[in-house]
């Protein structure tokens, strides 16, 4: 079992290879939630004996989230009891179709132990490199980001880095987040003394002030103060956003239901789901897929029987999700990081409680309707130009009202010829607000003078009318 992240590369065909080994999904969910997509491809390695398991779930959860193309490995082909057609099968089932199925994901049949077909898994993933068109800038600035970082009593802040963009000299002051330094010295993944790093290398640094997250972005900047200037600045700001989070949560139903009213619309709604057994699960997930979805969709990111962990709260963090709990709790430190991170939990023994929570939340995000209410109609008897004004309508309200500004149309002959408002509004010589049905007046339209005998002005009103979910 991989205990922590380890970066390596490995040569095929002329091009290099560097993989980022995770402990499972944790560390590849944090680093998403801090924006750095470290990852061009992943590989989800599933054993051909086991089958699909709940963290193979959970990791292509998190690779669809952060949308980067999937290959998955079938290992060990060559034990006793190994399916891979049943690990296909299964991964249908979790929307990876086979390219033999005529599907788009490629599936390489390997045995690490045996050294079985691992030459095709590096061939698949340089293809699949090409058909993506993964490419860099080496004379850039360089850029990357933390994939390690650890403090040695004896050397200090150690960093691992995979440089992304440009490339990393011993010598560059760099800037990671809240903290800054100056390479002074660069180990490659083999551990030997290196002068620069290149896109796609990952190398261990020496020389920060003090040990960054994984995660955070890296880049060169022209000198150590403007280095010590850019960290003390997002340190800053870091303290800022810690203080506001404890104030509000930065993702919630009730946020979510507010946005509309703000004009700010999202699109859809992300969610996190965790019940006690997959029975509970699988019907809070029709439930959710009854909700009408036309116009607001709802995003089912991950699901999972059991309490709501530390990497569910990471997930809803990176994609601006609501956490949603049935017959379950928050377990270690999910509590603490949900509030750090600004992250809403809630939690049901009722689903159809939950449900209407959700069908309100949608709501808020449907667009107000906009409803078109007829005031007033009015018919126009004579007209009379004033050198002032121009021409003036004598008309007649033949019912509801006419009020000075409101919305109108003017209609001849069945057509409406102007769409406007009413300028000015008169009774005997006197400029009047209103005047009501059975009364004469004066109209006159603005910015539109072609008013004829026989013309009818039609009065309305819009407003906005908030939406239900069909």
């Amino acid at each position: 079992i991989t205990q922590h992240i380890g970066a390596y590369q490995v040569h095929h065909a002329e091009k290099l290879i560097t993989f980022l080994d995770t402990p499972g999904h944790e560390a590849f969910t944090a680093m998403r939630a801090r924006g750095a997509q470290v990852t061009d491809i992943v590989v989800v390695v599933v054993a051909a004996d086991d089958g699909v398991k709940p963290q193979t779930r959970e990791a292509i959860d998190h690779a669809k989230a952060a949308d980067v193309p999937i290959l998955v490995a079938v290992n060990k082909i060559d034990k006793e009891g190994a399916q891979p057609e049943r690990v296909r099968t299964e991964m249908v089932g979790l929307g990876l179709q086979p390219e033999e199925w005529g599907g788009d994901t490629m599936f390489v049949d390997v045995s690490a132990k045996a050294r079985t077909n691992l030459d095709d898994l590096l061939e698949s993933i340089v293809l699949l490199a090409e058909v993506e068109e993964l490419k860099a800038n080496p004379t850039a600035e360089a850029s990357g980001a933390v994939v390690e970082a650890k403090l040695d009593p004896g050397r200090g802040a150690v960093v691992t880095i995979l440089v992304q963009r440009g490339t990393l000299k011993v010598g560059d002051a760099v800037v990671a987040g809240a903290h800054w330094g100056r390479v002074r010295a660069m180990n490659d993944y083999k551990g030997e003394k290196v002068k620069r790093a290149r896109p796609g290398e990952p190398v261990e640094i020496l020389g920060f002030d003090s040990v960054p997250e994984a995660g955070e972005y890296v880049h060169v900047v022209v000198n150590d103060r403007r280095a010590r200037q850019l960290a003390g600045e997002k340190a800053n700001r870091l303290k800022t956003e810690s203080l506001g989070r404890r104030s509000g949560k930065k993702n919630s139903l009730e946020s979510i239901f507010d946005r509309a009213r703000g004009a700010a619309l999202v699109p859809d709604l992300n969610l996190v789901l965790k019940a006690d057994v997959s029975g509970s699960l699988e019907a809070f997930e029709d439930e959710i897929a009854k909700l009408p979805q036309d116009e607001v969709t709802v995003n089912v990111l991950h699901t999972g029987v059991g309490g709501i962990a530390e990497s569910d709260i990471m997930l809803a963090a990176a994609s601006d999700a609501v956490v949603l709990g049935f017959n379950v709790r928050p377990v270690g430190d999910a509590r603490q990081v949900a509030d750090r991170e600004g992250v809403e939990i809630r939690t049901y023994a009722v689903i159809y409680r939950a449900i209407d929570e959700l069908r309100d939340a949608m709501e808020g995000l449907l667009a107000p309707e906009e409803v078109e209410e007829t005031v007033g109609t009015v018919e126009i008897r004579t007209t009379f130009r004033a050198s002032k004004v121009g021409v003036i309508a004598g008309s007649y309200v033949t019912d509801g009202k006419i009020t000075r500004g409101a919305k109108c149309r003017l209609v001849r002959d069945g057509t409406v010829v102007y769409t406007g408002e009413v300028a000015s509004l008169r009774r005997f010589n006197e400029d009047v607000r209103e005047v009501n049905t059975g009364f004469e007046c004066g109209i006159v339209l603005k910015d539109f003078m072609d008013v004829k005998d026989g013309d009818v002005i039609e009065v309305y009103e819009t407003r906005q009318v908030e939406r239900t979910l069909a």
